[in-house]
């Protein structure tokens, strides 16, 4: 006779494959450079180089969200890809993350499984590149599966869960306050339960008793340009909570978030008419807490973290195994039944489909093409004009450039990331200045623009204090103290070459006055464009006047 797994291995099966081999897919892709990445790759770039932050350089935030990148630049290089590598590892993390947390709460395997696939392709899936609102919810997620393992264990092994779990809430903090400060609220909501419902009165005490020995074992080492540069809402900074801002988006918005929160509570209604046993039900009463809340989290997230856009759907995955495991039941449907699995997971695949369509559509469109194709004015064969959805509206943009036409750069910091033509020629102008070759390791750059990786191409030495800021949006990561001094090193003379993005569109995305005062003291010798989408900023290149 063949042997076969049992029933409930394979669905652990599916669950691993899923979490893995859907993270490693961006290990075999080509990209285009990605806006705003120069962020993550600085502040990992630094980290690997032994840079103290706070010190060497500030930042609005904690340096939590670099770990893993500056972890990657050690092990694979400090390029672009390596980034991509270490979202891999984030996407892996989250996924068992996500697992775990349904383990501790028993959900039944097929609709864990299913959930699994929901949360794969609805949130890890498509984020390729590490940033900072991503990684503040993986974080969390080991966090809450740390704190649901102390919750429901009775042994003494408990308390290193508790402490694993302040770990990474303090890691959320310490990568971005608002999710930071949620998951705190989520983690103390769900301990507050367990202590009315078990008297376990030291719980939250040892919890944030443990919090705060590992907050001040960052903390401490950092001072006193920590208090300066962290944003918790005073000055220079400016706080992102706005009360008519929240409730302007859930009422104008949220649709998804409102309709699981609606499902949730109709079918809860049950369960309340018998309330002692549904507070007793002690991971029914967890899963309840944690849905609603990460409902909540998500409605306050997508107005304190705004961009990009969809940041908050970590949502969707919770809101499905919780109703899935409310519904199915009352439904009596076998859930572990291999064809009731089947014909769920097409459903799932079929619901997220738009993820992975935008894929298969670029393959698709070399073998049927659309009518209309072109974006611009096309004729049929019968020389009709055609108008499609495609092209009803001309683009008269000549400035842009498609990623069509984008090409990859030598550099080897770039390895495998498209970007214009332009970019690529500029980059190679500036790698040909005469003063670079001069001075060498001594030249003196700065470099105001999104191609920080040209830092380790050139080599050139980055600034270092306690007042140079990581990077230089005004009012968000620099300040006006920090842009006086840039102004009085530019009229010194103080930089061999300094290279200024103008991004006409983002509000002093790098600070305009600087510019104004780069045209006064120094000279232009080259410009070309960014590597953004739309290609609506440029890249200037300065050298000082003889």
């Amino acid at each position: 006779m063949q042997a076969t797994l049992p029933k409930y291995t394979r669905f652990t099966i599916i669950e691993l494959l899923t979490i893995f081999a859907i993270a490693c897919v961006p290990l075999f892709l080509k990209f285009p450079y990605r806006v705003n990445i120069f962020l993550s790759w600085e502040g990992a770039y630094r980290l690997s180089q032994g840079q103290v932050p706070f010190k060497d350089y500030g930042s609005p935030l904690g340096y939590g969200f670099w770990l893993m990148p500056a972890l990657c630049f050690k092990l694979f290089g400090p390029q672009l890809i390596s980034l991509v590598k270490a979202q891999v590892i984030l996407n892996i993390l989250s996924g068992l993350a996500f697992r775990c947390i349904l383990k501790s709460l028993d959900v039944r395997p097929g609709i864990r499984a299913l959930s699994v696939i929901v949360f794969v392709l609805s949130y890890s899936f498509f984020n390729f590149w590490p940033w900072y609102n991503q990684t503040v919810i993986v974080y969390e997620l080991v966090a809450i599966c740390f704190l649901l393992r102390f919750i429901l264990r009775v042994d003494r092994l408990r308390w290193a869960f508790l402490a694993l779990s302040a770990l990474f809430v303090f890691l959320t903090i310490f990568t971005k306050q608002d999710g930071g400060g949620l998951t705190l609220l989520l983690c103390l909501a769900l301990l507050a339960y367990d202590t009315l419902q078990q008297g376990r009165w030291l719980n939250i005490p040892v919890f944030l008793g443990m919090l705060a020995v590992i907050a001040a074992v960052f903390i401490v080492p950092l001072l006193p340009h920590f208090a300066y540069w962290y944003n918790h809402g005073q000055a220079p900074h400016n706080s992102r909570l706005s009360v008519a801002d929240l409730i302007g988006e859930f009422f104008g918005g949220s649709q998804w978030i409102k309709f699981y929160g609606l499902l949730a509570v109709l079918l809860l209604i049950p369960h309340l008419r018998h309330f002692q046993r549904f507070w007793n039900n002690r991971k029914l009463m967890l899963f309840t807490l944690l849905t609603f809340g990460i409902l909540v989290e998500a409605a306050i997230f997508q107005v304190t973290s705004y961009t990009p856009p969809d940041n908050n759907i970590f949502f969707h995955s919770f809101a499905f195994a919780f109703i899935f495991s409310l519904l199915l039941p009352l439904l009596e449907v076998r859930t572990e039944s291999w064809k009731i699995f089947s014909l769920n997971a097409i459903l799932v695949l079929l619901w997220w489909s738009g993820v992975y369509w935008r894929y298969t559509d670029r393959i698709l469109s070399r073998f049927l093409p659309a009518e209309g194709e072109g974006n611009g004015i096309v004729t049929s064969a019968t020389g009709e004009n055609v108008v499609s959805r495609r092209n009803y509206m001309l683009e008269f943009d000549s400035t842009d450039v498609p990623t069509s036409e984008w090409i990859f750069s030598s550099l080897p910091e770039f390895k495998n990331i498209y970007m214009p033509a332009s970019t690529v020629h500029g980059m190679e102008r500036f790698l040909a200045l005469p003063v670079l070759k001069e001075k060498g390791a001594a030249v003196k750059v700065l470099n105001m623009t999104e191609l920080t990786p040209l830092a380790h191409a050139v080599p050139y030495q980055l600034e270092r204090g306690g007042d140079i800021p990581l990077w230089y949006h005004l009012g968000v990561a620099m300040f006006n103290r920090q842009l006086e001094a840039y102004k009085t090193k530019v009229r010194n003379n103080n930089y061999d070459v300094v290279l200024y993005e103008y991004a006409p569109h983002n509000n002093n995305f790098y600070p305009f006055a600087l510019q104004d005062e780069l045209k006064k003291d120094y000279q232009l010798v080259d410009t070309f464009l960014a590597p953004r989408r739309p290609t609506n900023a440029v890249i200037e290149v300065y050298l000082p006047k003889k």
